[in-house]
């Protein structure tokens, strides 16, 4: 496979993007040796000017963890656009240690790769997504979007006015037989014509999937990368439920086999950390992420230093052993409200719906039986009822498309809550049916 041309990916607002001088400043200076420059230079505010000067968080297990002058300081600093140094290096020694991506300063062949991957934190992955679209989408593009899928990401695309193309998904990941229906309609070779309107980006959420909770398998996903690798394309991979997967062991990423440099993932600790701290990071090839990162420098300028802060003093304590047994613990709490969900409709709606069980992640995918469209149902009837669901066309692209799909939710409600929010569905489904065969 000859080297990525990452310039064929960018828009034009991307490619005239530039590094912010000022902002390179304040990196020079924070990589700097203590003491061993006298900085003249940023516009930065001293931090004796600001009121905090300390702080004391304690864990949900009682232990105190003390956030110091020093971090404090820095917490409400100025800090680089790629993020803090110390929650840089942290997110790409856990990319290695969980995914290894083949780009990732292995071997004397990856050194000088123009695919290296590289990492930037992020004000949760939302922001991620939402600058790496703006970098590689403009009016009229085609794009790859799996369907049924998150709505954020349709949020995103469609004001951009590009042409989203719905790769149909099954209970294994992204239809291989839909995704190359589509790409039928060109050769491989156009990816090489600048002119070709060839799609160049496709997006899917990898693990417990946004509303279907379906997992990508390992299998369908070696599938898809070839395929890219094919007609030259590349992957987001969203992947903010990666740490609420049920099986034994986690499905390998589509970073763990990209040896191209064509991945970009989105990681997010909303679902294990804090979704207000919003904090999340965007992992891929350097050429990339650097535009990425010019984008921040002239908008949110960097994620949330105290955040960071916060994250990296319990990342300290906890250690790579207190991460895993976090997240393990995470894992357990959702996949104990997995069972009640599915024990709820095992008894209370095998008659009206159908549903496969989800592997990871927080929703429960269900198809009704005798209805055609479930928007009025949930968004009257059954809040009427006092019970919400979120309707089926939320999840897609065209939402003039009937669909008889509603996404269950077991990741807030109390568990008591549960079995009665499926028992008013199956009793408002038995009256609909009830009324169908009268009419």
């Amino acid at each position: 496979m000859k080297p990525m041309k990452y310039a064929r990916f960018l828009n034009a607002v991307a490619k005239a993007r530039l590094a912010s001088p000022l902002r390179g400043l304040v990196e020079i200076q924070q990589r700097a040796v203590p003491g061993s420059l006298i900085a003249l230079s940023t516009g930065m505010p001293n931090t004796s000017c600001f009121p905090l000067s300390s702080a004391h968080l304690y864990t949900r297990k009682g232990k105190k963890l003390d956030l110091s002058p020093l971090w404090m300081n820095q917490g409400l600093q100025y800090t680089m656009s790629q993020g803090h140094p110390e929650m840089v290096e942290w997110g790409k020694q856990l990319q290695k240690r969980k995914h290894n991506p083949p780009t990732m300063d292995q071997g004397l062949h990856y050194m000088n790769h123009p695919g290296k991957m590289d990492l930037c934190v992020t004000a949760g992955s939302q922001e991620a997504m939402c600058k790496t679209m703006e970098m590689l989408v403009t009016y009229g593009d085609n794009i790859l979007i799996e369907t049924p899928t998150y709505p954020g990401i349709l949020s995103i695309a469609k004001p951009i006015g590009c042409n989203i193309l719905e790769v149909e998904t099954d209970e294994n990941g992204p239809k291989i037989s839909s995704l190359r229906r589509i790409l039928s309609n060109w050769n491989p070779t156009d990816s090489m014509d600048a002119r070709s309107d060839i799609p160049r980006v496709f997006y899917t959420v990898s693990t417990g999937s946004n509303p279907t909770g379906v997992t990508t398998s390992l299998e369908r996903k070696q599938q898809v990368y070839q395929i890219a690798r094919e007609y030259d394309f590349l992957i987001l991979e969203d992947d903010p439920y990666y740490y609420i997967q049920f099986t034994e062991s986690p499905v390998p990423s589509y970073l763990s086999m990209d040896v191209d440099g064509r991945v970009i993932r989105f990681d997010s600790f909303s679902k294990i950390l804090s979704a207000g701290m919003r904090i999340g990071f965007a992992t891929g090839p350097q050429p990339l992420i650097e535009r990425l990162v010019y984008h921040m420098q002239v908008c949110t300028q960097h994620a949330n230093t105290l955040s960071q802060m916060m994250c990296l003093l319990m990342f300290q304590d906890w250690g790579d052993e207190g991460f895993d047994a976090h997240t393990d613990s995470v894992t357990e709490f959702y996949r104990k409200r997995r069972d009640i969900i599915v024990e709820s409709c095992d008894t209370w709606l095998k008659d009206y719906a159908e549903w496969n069980v989800p592997d990871s992640g927080m929703f429960l995918w269900l198809k009704l039986h005798g209805i055609e469209d479930t928007s009025d149902l949930i968004m009257q009837k059954a809040l009427d009822a006092g019970v919400l669901f979120a309707p089926g066309k939320a999840f897609l692209a065209n939402d003039e498309v009937s669909t008889p799909y509603v996404r269950a939710s077991f990741s807030q409600a109390p568990e008591q809550d549960i079995d009665k929010g499926i028992q008013r569905l199956a009793a408002l489904l038995k009256e609909e049916l009830k009324l169908a065969a009268s009419g």
